[in-house]
């Protein structure tokens, strides 16, 4: 009986101690990029199994009252607001109102050449339309509040980059297009559609359409950094990033979204894979990305990472599908970026939490 209790001892102390090595290794990593604790910091989350293993905080949340960040901030997560437009299409599709193989012209027919894009072309972002962030006019409208139909009116008839499925090129306005698409097909907002059949579904209560305006609690505030300084974030009306980048999330917000989509709780798992599978350019050339998700890979390992970038904010996250281990990382100054950071964390994660 002694020998029991001391082995268990002895293997409880040894994961207690490994725990503490990999805590350390994490903060060092983490410490070496977000240096400042009175400034802008970040939030960092590496949960395996859907459990979190590591979760801390870095910094202040709002500089001018001295309040600092934790790991229930609420951040603004750019660009990964492209996963949640890509589930709900995918969701529209299951519900058979609509298939990623139709034309953007069935739902929009004043759409420029929009019998040859469909809207696979948009969510692969192989669709070739003028991406309306680099575009200068984009200064003229930042503040403004638009409507879905205003936003695609606003770049449909600039020249396209290339025709659709002869190249890859990151595309903000494609997903502009499927956020529209999927008012037209929903008959809802697309805020409501996302509250009502991922946030809710999910669990994800700290979740919300960006807005500047509403009181939200345990907001993080934006920064940019100047030569003088820090300064508040360029202010934008929401409105105009839409679906392609204004959701606002939490650590554990995200990580539900990642549990639910591992359960299945949003999509069956046949219409899932779609998000999830390497599509082809019309060459043949395969392309490392699916419906909302880079599908990359650490060390030969596949993983489906995206990262976001707003003013005053940035968010990176990989998950890793063979062990279950998620890393997320959010920045309240678009100064920090997170990704290879996350990268790094991902990578450590993966040699000491394998099965």
């Amino acid at each position: 009986m002694q020998k029991l209790l001391l082995l268990c001892l002895t293997v409880l102390l040894s994961v207690t101690v490994n725990a503490q090595n990999f805590d350390r290794k994490i903060d060092s990593l983490i410490q070496s990029e977000f240096k400042e604790t009175n400034g802008p910091g970040g939030v960092f989350l590496i949960a395996k199994k859907g459990k979190p293993v590591y979760e801390k905080a870095f910094g202040m949340a709002n500089l001018e009252l001295e309040s600092k960040l934790n790991t229930n901030s609420v951040f603004q997560i750019g660009s990964m607001t492209k996963q949640f437009t890509a589930i709900a299409i995918l969701m529209l599709e299951e519900q058979g109102k609509l298939k990623v193989s139709d034309p953007v012209s069935k739902y929009i027919p004043s759409y420029p050449n929009g019998d040859k894009i469909t809207i696979h072309h948009l969510l692969a972002h192989t669709s070739g339309i003028k991406d309306f962030t680099k575009m200068k006019t984009l200064q003229d409208i930042a503040q403004k509040e638009m409507t879905p139909e205003q936003m695609v009116d606003f770049f449909k008839n600039d020249p396209v980059d290339f025709a659709p499925g002869e190249k890859f090129e990151y595309n903000n306005s494609g997903y502009v297009v499927l956020g529209y698409i999927i008012e037209l097909a929903s008959g809802e907002t697309y805020e409501d559609f996302i509250k009502k059949n991922i946030f809710d579904k999910a669990g994800m209560t700290n979740s919300y359409y960006a807005s500047d305006r509403k009181i939200i609690k345990n907001r993080a505030f934006g920064y940019h950094k100047k030569s003088t300084g820090y300064v508040n974030k360029t202010v934008i009306n929401f409105s105009v990033p839409f679906s392609s980048g204004s959701l606002m999330s939490t650590l554990d917000d995200m990580l539900k979204w990642q549990n639910a989509l591992n359960k299945n709780l949003l999509l069956n798992s046949k219409e899932e894979t779609k998000a999830f599978t390497k599509y082809k350019l019309n060459n043949g050339q395969e392309i490392e990305y699916g419906y909302g998700w880079h599908l990359k890979n650490i060390s030969g390992i596949p993983t489906r990472e995206h990262g976001g970038s707003i003013f005053g904010f940035k968010s990176m996250a990989v998950y890793i599908p063979s062990e279950d281990i998620y890393v997320l990382g959010f920045s309240n100054c678009d100064c920090n970026s997170p990704t290879q950071l996350v990268k790094d964390m991902a990578k450590l994660a993966l040699e000491n939490l394998k099965k």
